[in-house]
């Protein structure tokens, strides 16, 4: 009989990990929270419109055709992908800049803003483009388990040429002088959650992605991603269980003897498995599913972690289109710094906040009724913040749409058909995501691989983890990523 195993969360951690499980041949069962897969991936219709609830951005196509080349399989078989161009456009306090995709036109814009820029621009993608290398096919693949996973001769030779003791902010100082290139080349690792100055320079490997690889977009929305790999999964054996809230995991020993679920009639639900791999926000499941004696780490421990930012979203719909919107926008009209400061250290609300735009009906019209428009809104905020009430989201929803406004010179509050917010407390209600998190633990050098929380308990043996609270990190891709090292790991100690 074929060994089972649960997979609790169906966000893209947890299908990855599924579909690895059920290739090597394991009865897998994933339980999830929601009517739906995809976690905080979910999309949801309203009044004619089709919103994808979080990620937005297609960076790293190639992790996603490895991903489904691990099955055979081609990106395409369950999604067409577009490269958009320009990249994305950023205001900036003296007005708009588009990013081309075209290498060359973004070579030009460099030395237009900065003369010379353009063949520094050059060096730095050379550094980046080998930090790509080696950090998204070697390091990233590492479970974290132990610092001899590091011993790799080629690893060593390189290891000064990856910079991971040298800030991101410091490193592109080095290359860049003009104070808008700077934040430009400063802007990816924002993905990564954590100030420039405190994530190390190894992440201008996300520069690379950005630049070289480009900004895509799948075709219906990011929605589609979950699609192609729930129906892969599907595909390979796997069976799902949705509206399954799980709430406890039992111990005999030192192993999980049992999972319980709470299904949509409220009955209670028991599973057992060989292995039980928890795709959840890794700190619910410590704190709320298993009793104090089984927990990997304290309340101190998580709370002395450095958390990426939660945000405030808004899904909108207009009742007409607007012109000259392009499909990503960045609001870097006002201070960085003072932004940064709130979100990272006095930890407070924001008083003028960047913001993001993502218009999919841009590029895709299917996303809205025909003569419309689909808006997103995100704005960065801190973690653990409180007073998340319709008050404080009108404040900054005025705030925003205002300023896009005033950039783009066309009414848009007069045009809202549709509106609805989404912040820290639905993270928690939702997603029981710790201190409202959106995005995981910041990629600091002191949370990096082994610094990370392990992907396999440290108190109970058949009990592992995935998602953006262990290895790699946060984003997209590394959730893929995330989904095959905890499978590598339950196979080595289980086949």
């Amino acid at each position: 009989m074929n060994k089972k195993v649960i997979v609790i969360g169906s966000g893209f951690a947890g299908l990855s990990a599924a579909s690895f499980m059920a290739r090597e041949g394991w009865q897998v069962t994933v339980l999830e929270k929601h009517d739906m897969p995809g976690g905080r991936a979910r999309r949801f219709s309203a009044e004619g419109f089709t919103f994808d609830m979080g990620p937005s951005w297609y960076w790293m196509p190639d992790v996603f055709d490895r991903y489904f080349a691990s099955f055979g399989k081609k990106t395409a078989d369950y999604y067409q992908l577009q490269r958009l161009d320009p990249s994305y456009r950023v205001f900036w306090p003296d007005g708009p800049v588009d990013i081309p995709a075209d290498y060359n036109e973004l070579k030009a814009l460099f030395n237009k803003m900065e003369p010379g820029a353009g063949a520094k621009l050059d060096d730095f993608l050379k550094e980046a483009a080998y930090k790509y290398d080696v950090g998204i096919h070697k390091l990233v693949y590492k479970p974290g388990q132990s610092l001899r996973e590091f011993v790799d001769w080629d690893l060593m030779k390189g290891m000064f040429r990856l910079d991971v003791f040298n800030s991101m902010k410091s490193h592109v100082a080095k290359y860049f002088k003009h104070p808008w290139l700077r934040q430009l080349m400063e802007f990816p690792v924002l993905f990564l959650g954590a100030l420039p100055e405190k994530t190390p320079a190894l992440y201008s490997l996300m520069n690379y992605a950005d630049i070289k690889l480009g900004t895509w977009y799948p075709e219906k929305g990011m929605y589609s991603i979950v699609e192609g790999m729930y129906k892969l999964a599907l595909e390979l054996g796997v069976s799902f269980e949705f509206s399954r809230n799980v709430e406890h995991i039992s111990i005999n020993g030192n192993r999980v003897k049992e999972v319980t679920a709470r299904d949509e009639r409220g009955n209670l639900r028991q599973y057992t498995a060989d292995v039980v791999i928890g795709g959840a926000d890794y700190h619910f499941m410590e704190t709320k599913l298993l009793e104090p004696a089984f927990r990997s780490y304290s309340e101190a421990y998580w709370n002395s972690r450095v958390m990426a930012p939660s945000c405030l979203i808004y899904y909108v719909g207009l009742n007409k289109r607007l012109e000259g919107l392009t499909h990503h926008t960045l609001f870097f009209d006002v201070p960085f710094e003072q932004h940064a400061e709130e979100i990272y250290t006095t930890r407070k609300w924001p008083e003028e906040p960047l913001f993001y735009l993502s218009a999919p009906s841009v590029t895709d019209p299917t996303v809205a009724p025909e003569g419309c428009e689909n808006l997103f809104f995100l704005i960065p905020t801190a973690t653990g913040l409180e007073n998340d009430d319709e008050q404080r989201r009108a404040h900054y929803f005025s705030k925003v749409v205002k300023r896009l406004e005033e950039k783009i010179g066309q009414e848009v509050a007069s045009a809202i058909v549709y509106q609805r917010s989404f912040a820290l407390s639905d993270f928690v209600a939702d997603y029981n995501a710790f201190k409202g998190n959106a995005y995981g633990l910041a990629n600091t050098l002191m949370q990096t691989a082994v610094l990370k929380p392990a992907c396999r308990s440290k108190k109970v043996e058949n009990l592992f983890y995935t998602g953006q609270l262990t290895v790699p990190g946060p984003g997209v891709p590394p959730s893929l990523i995330s989904g095959e090292v905890v499978a590598r790991e339950v196979l080595k100690h289980y086949s």
